[in-house]
């Protein structure tokens, strides 16, 4: 957040400018988009200098790709709606470049409406066959059965460098860089039967545990330290050792580039014209073991090897188009969640991966990480939810800061999935996410912060919020997260926190229904008079008022609010409505599948809805009747808030998915 030309930082790809007077009212604010584009070889950004002057930077990356006009290198937008002004100028970008396609137009992987479990922060590169199993039968056996599990780092076969390299590098004090050695896995993954391999877990997986997907972790390059050169069941691929160029942005935002083991120890790259071969060998092996999709990691760093090349852009547009299509052949339901791909090229350059990572990892074990994840992830929404469904990763669900990173992936609108040690897992905070049957109540869109905190700072000014909206069919669902404490330090280049902002005090914010910034749309009635039902998750309670009176809302460091937030129909005179969904889970109004109105002396609802456990809504008189299906139930009512509750005892039975419910008002 900045308020001067020099505050844009180098290599910033996405730029938001608020411009109005003091005073001015929310109608007359223009928000205009900068968005640096890909001229041919070339690769834009913006950066500020001390003069408040806005500066276009564009780099090959290739001493002999060069160029001296640029014409077509940022596009500028300007509009009344910040989120539709976004949206109508990455459209035009798409035109203009027909390198990538928009979040819209892209197929989600199923995955996305499951609940998942990883193992990168179970056992990091120390996952075994036996510990992917002891994870998804500690799940199932609570209760919060995964149907999707993702492999992560660990399972492939790599080794080391020749043994003189080694002790080079030892010299040196660097680590030892892994590198790819076969397409198949490791010997960790062979136990029962090498012959079959990975393939063994896979189908205890499926079969066993009713897994529905299985992915598997792998580099945009094979490998950490690429595909190992001269190994002779790798020979086809042509890999040759290429050493990271940096440029002087991301050099100066990230010192440690220059002693990093890539820069120094180099990385094996596949030759590019023979990567759709590596990929398709490697996709079609895992295909036929019965894996559903890849997280491709490590995206980036193509960025920094196209010396000699063609460039950056180039190295990364071909990567792309080989990893597009031999995801495209070998997993039919798109399996692919890109990784570590934020920069341009990786963005601009891909057609088909429909899944980005949000943000950096959760770190369980580094305390000043929590509050800045959730910040990021949202922030960066903003511009990665365009192109594809930002994934704000794993989190533990036995963690100090768990609710607060549960809550936040159940706004998120992408997949919701743990990375807990087998045995070690919250059912009560999981209920909260997943149903029986393994499903989540996932929002419509990607979770973006609200209006009127897209130019606070959450993580460092001391007095802001952070608020987050999404939508369902028929609610609209609003996150509050009290983010202070710790950001990003320029100076020591690491996440720090920062005292003078730390503060055991609530912060004080104020939140009202049109804070979910298409709520009107989840109107039924043309002639909706503004009136709303505000339902606090964390106290249980119902406010009715107009959609844009707003209400304070205090929180501590790391606490968390989540309101579900419905348009009140009125049905007669004295009879107002406005259903809620499952209560007891973060985004309950999720549930609601349908909705209908009959109007009447009295009114009756029709509702369509998903899952099981404790139903809500609002309503200004008692009901005459419920009924579920065809059964009369009973239901509780509170007069004095107009809360109505009934119990959805089981899930639906499987050929309906849903539950019938008429209420008589």
């Amino acid at each position: 957040m900045g308020e001067n030309g020099r505050d844009v930082p180098l290599e910033t790809q996405f730029l938001l400018v608020e411009a109005k007077e003091d005073h001015q009212d929310e109608e007359n604010i223009a928000y205009t988009v900068f968005l640096p584009l890909i001229e041919g070889p070339f690769k834009a950004c913006l950066q500020g200098n001390d003069g408040d002057e806005l500066e276009l930077c564009l780099e090959s990356g290739d001493n002999d790709t060069l160029a001296s006009a640029f014409t077509h290198s940022v596009y500028i937008s300007s509009g009344s709606d910040p989120f539709a002004t976004i949206h109508e100028a990455m459209k035009a970008v798409k035109m203009h470049l027909g390198t990538f396609k928009l979040r819209d137009e892209k197929k989600l992987p199923d995955i996305v409406d499951y609940f998942g479990w990883c193992t990168w922060d179970a056992f990091y590169q120390e996952v075994t066959q036996q510990g992917v199993e002891a994870g998804l039968e500690s799940l199932t056996s609570g209760g919060a059965p995964p149907k999707f599990v993702i492999i992560d780092d660990g399972w492939q076969s790599v080794a080391g460098d020749e043994e003189k390299q080694q002790q080079q590098q030892q010299e040196l004090g660097q680590p030892q860089l892994l590198r790819l050695t076969g397409v198949k896995e490791n010997a960790k993954f062979q136990t029962e039967d090498p012959k079959i391999g990975i393939e063994n877990i896979v189908k205890i997986a499926k079969e066993k545990y009713g897994l529905k997907s299985v992915y598997v972790w792998h580099a945009i390059t094979g490998y950490w330290g690429g595909v190992r050169p001269g190994v002779k069941e790798m020979g086809e691929y042509d890999s040759a050792m290429q050493y990271p160029k940096v440029c002087n942005g991301v050099m100066e935002n990230e010192p440690g580039w220059k002693t990093d083991a890539l820069a120094v120890q180099g990385l094996g790259l596949v030759n590019p014209k023979n990567v759709y071969k590596f990929y398709n060998e490697l996709h079609s092996y895992l295909r036929s073991a019965g894996v559903d999709g890849v997280k491709v990691d490590a995206q980036c760093i193509l960025e920094t090897l196209g010396a000699g090349l063609g460039g950056r852009v180039e190295l990364t547009k071909q990567y792309h188009l080989a990893l597009d299509a031999s995801v495209a052949r070998n997993f039919a339901d798109n399996g692919c969640i890109a990784c570590m791909s934020h920069n341009l090229e990786s963005l601009y350059c891909s057609k088909q991966t429909a899944i980005v990572r949000a943000s950096d990892d959760f770190f369980p074990r580094d305390p000043v990480s929590h509050t800045i994840h959730i910040a990021a992830v949202a922030y960066n929404t903003v511009f990665l939810g365009e192109v594809m469904q930002p994934d704000w990763d794993m989190f533990h669900s036995v963690h100090p800061a768990a609710e607060y990173h549960g809550s936040a992936r159940a706004l998120s609108g992408g997949s919701v999935y743990v990375s807990d040690k087998p045995g070690k897992h919250n059912f009560e905070l999981l209920r909260k996410l997943v149903l029986p049957d393994g499903t989540i109540l996932r929002a419509r869109f990607p979770g973006r912060p609200t209006k009127d905190c897209l130019f606070s700072d959450p993580t460092r000014d001391g007095v802001s919020l952070l608020k987050i909206w999404n939508m369902n069919k028929y609610s609209g669902v609003l996150g509050v997260y009290n983010c202070q404490g710790a950001s990003w330090n320029s100076v020591e280049r690491k996440n720090t926190f920062h005292q003078a902002t730390i503060s055991t005090e609530p912060i004080t914010g104020y939140i009202k229904g049109g804070d979910v910034h298409l709520i009107s749309e989840t109107a039924l009635d043309a002639n909706w008079d503004g009136k709303v039902a505000l339902y606090s998750y964390m106290k249980g309670s119902i406010t009715i008022l107009p959609y844009d009176v707003a209400i304070p809302v205090s929180l501590k460091v790391l606490e968390h609010e989540i309101l579900t937030i419905t348009p009140v129909k009125i049905l007669a005179p004295s009879s107002r409505f406005a259903p809620l969904g499952l209560i007891d889970m973060f985004n309950g109004g999720g549930a609601i599948q349908g909705l209908k109105y009959e109007e009447g002396e009295n009114g009756v609802v029709y509702l369509e809805v998903k899952g099981c456990g404790r139903f809500g809504a609002y309503s200004l008189t008692k009901p005459k009747k419920c009924t579920i299906g065809s059964s009369a139930v009973d239901f509780e009512y509170d007069s004095a808030s107009g809360l109505l509750t009934l119990n959805l005892e089981e899930m639906p039975l499987e050929h309906q998915k849903v539950h019938y419910i008429v209420i008589e008002l």
